[in-house]
């Protein structure tokens, strides 16, 4: 009997997914047809469903202020979403966003990290970034960014 009910719940798991990646590329054709009110609608029914590049994409329109306001902090929510799931171009946005202060208190130590984390998956700009911004910096400050990216890593992006 308990087989019956797990079953109809397992559907249900598979199928949010392809709700999401739906959403997503319905989001994408609209944002690719200038129409930034639907891309915005889209994209925000996939992130709620946890779609990184949804959630990725909210981030940029809330930073460039695209189909909504300019909102830097709902751009951080948003990217930071995105970076707990390993997308690299939201770590890098992150590190852009302490870098400037725009949604955050701006700090070199956590652009660093975030910027070393990105680098760490292939983002080139986020290494140009982060050896760019060491300069800056006080060889504590670059040991304490190191070791935040190498927690933040083995949390696996959560609570970074």
């Amino acid at each position: 009997m308990k087989s019956l009910l797990i079953t109809p719940l397992v559907i249900l798991a598979l199928l949010v997914p392809l709700h999401a990646s739906a959403d997503y590329e319905k989001g994408m054709a609209a944002a690719e047809a200038g129409d930034d009110a639907t891309a915005f609608q889209e994209f925000k029914k996939a992130a709620e469903q946890a779609h990184a590049k949804a959630q990725y994409n909210l981030g940029l329109m809330h930073d460039n202020g695209r189909g909504v306001l300019q909102d830097y902090k709902e751009a951080v929510k948003w990217y930071r979403l995105a970076a707990e799931k390993g997308i690299a171009t939201a770590q890098g946005k992150l590190g852009l966003m302490y870098h400037n202060g725009r949604g955050v208190l701006q700090d070199s130590v956590y652009a660093h990290m975030w910027w070393n984390i990105a680098a760490s998956e292939g983002h080139e700009n986020a290494k140009k970034a982060r050896d760019t911004i060491e300069q800056q910096m006080t060889p504590a400050q670059i040991a304490e960014a190191q070791k935040r990216a190498r927690e933040c890593v083995a949390k696996e992006y959560k609570g970074c």
